[in-house]
């Protein structure tokens, strides 16, 4: 992991990813030195991974599953502060449950996207759930709605038509859906009641006027940020139409059925993503970019200029990425480790993963589990801090401090 911090005004919070295309794979958390904070390893693939708020409390969400060609069939999956699974979602109706969008609506429903094998034609839609009995409260479907003539994808010879391809679903300040179309080039403002397309943005039958630099192509995460206000990721590719991908922050004026373009964020290194990606508004107009297909998430202060910028494996991807708050207890204890390193020095390594308020460890050590005593405390240095002692214990365990006291402490070891 490679972090670069331009300026120190940076938004509060961690960077959440779910780095795939390498091993171990899974949603993880990191701080400002890219240092993790907890790491989920798991065998299914991981998207969306982020803090959303499930009846007023944060909790940590995230699509899970098996994915091919840009389609993936899973389950959505929500986790509390104590890192316990409260809720596993599935789409309705006989349908697979796609990676692309995992949204928790105000009123503590779920947006979630699907794709459909109809013919030689995929179709791909929304589904609205309740949580957490996945009751479907609300379906749309693009080839009940969108000719197939709207697409810029090619045919390609025997494989399934995947002429919408569906990848952002969000409500918008006035209670309708806004969904993004990638093969279309465009955004659709939907009838929550009806299923009916209030407006087109972008594609070959756009509705509104795009001004200078507000064309996009490929399309991903469109969201509301204001009643005036759209922001998107404007991949550019694939295959390429421009020379490097964009996040846009784009003004909306329905009245007068025009856009223009706010701001546009792009990389240093002038990246284009062919898949993937996402963009984050957050305080004081700082944009947080993930840049999907090529390993990178950048923060923009309200200027345009990177306060932020990071990358992990090379070859390796996330679908989305954000900075987020986030406080989290484990239920699990700390984990300790114990090394001797020469005669009457021993090391200690203190670590618990997903614990966001441990300040300092305090190591104890004795003859016996009932004799531990104190014998050192050392600031956190990171995912997990060494402790040098000299000390001819042969009992030890940590405990972990924070700023109201004592946390957890771990199990006991005994010295090799």
């Amino acid at each position: 992991m490679t972090i670069d911090v331009k300026r120190k005004a940076l938004a509060p919070g961690y960077v959440f990813i779910a780095p795939k295309k390498i091993e171990p794979e899974g949603p993880l958390i990191l701080d400002n030195r890219g240092r993790p904070v907890w790491f989920h390893p798991q065998t299914l693939g991981a998207t969306d991974f982020r803090v959303q708020r499930y009846h007023g409390r944060k909790v940590l969400t995230w699509w899970e599953g098996h994915s091919a060609f840009g389609i993936g069939s899973g389950h959505y999956v929500i986790y509390n502060s104590a890192y316990r699974r409260i809720a596993v979602l599935r789409a309705g109706n006989g349908l697979a449950g796609d990676e692309h969008e995992f949204t928790i609506t105000a009123r503590n429903t779920a947006l979630i996207t699907f794709y459909d094998q109809r013919g030689d034609t995929m179709d791909s839609g929304f589904q609205e759930l309740a949580i957490p009995s996945g009751r479907v409260l609300f379906q749309w479907s693009a080839l009940a709605h969108v000719p197939v003539s709207e697409s810029y994808a090619q045919r390609s010879g025997s494989q399934s038509f995947d002429y919408f391809h569906i990848n952002s679903v969000a409500l918008g300040p006035d209670g309708k859906y806004l969904i993004s179309g990638r093969n279309t080039h465009a955004l659709y403002e939907i009838n929550r009641r009806t299923g009916a397309i209030v407006w087109r943005l972008g594609g070959k039958l756009s509705d509104l006027a795009l001004g200078p630099g507000t064309a996009f192509n490929w399309q991903h995460d469109a969201r509301w940020r204001s009643r005036t206000t759209i922001s998107l990721f404007d991949n550019g590719a694939n295959p390429a139409v421009a020379k490097q991908s964009r996040a846009l922050l784009l003004r909306i004026d329905l009245r007068a059925r025009q856009v223009r373009l706010l701001h546009a964020y792009v990389h240093p290194e002038d990246l284009l993503s062919g898949s993937q990606g996402n963009v984050q508004m957050l305080r004081k107009g700082h944009a947080f970019v993930g840049w999907g297909q090529n390993p990178w998430f950048t923060e923009f202060d309200a200027d345009g200029n990177v306060v932020f910028d990071g990358h992990f494996a090379k070859g390796a991807d996330s679908y989305r990425a954000y900075r987020l708050t986030w406080h989290g207890r484990p239920r699990t204890r700390p984990a300790i480790g114990v090394q001797t390193i020469g005669l009457g020095r021993v090391m200690v390594y203190a670590s618990w993963n997903g614990a966001t308020d441990v300040r300092q460890w305090q190591v104890l050590a004795g003859s016996s589990s009932v004799t531990l005593k104190p014998v050192r405390i050392a600031a956190r240095t990171g995912f997990e801090t060494k402790v040098e002692l000299k000390s001819g214990a042969k009992v030890f365990a940590v405990k972990a401090l924070g700023t109201s006291g004592a946390e957890a402490t771990s199990k006991t070891v005994q010295a090799p």
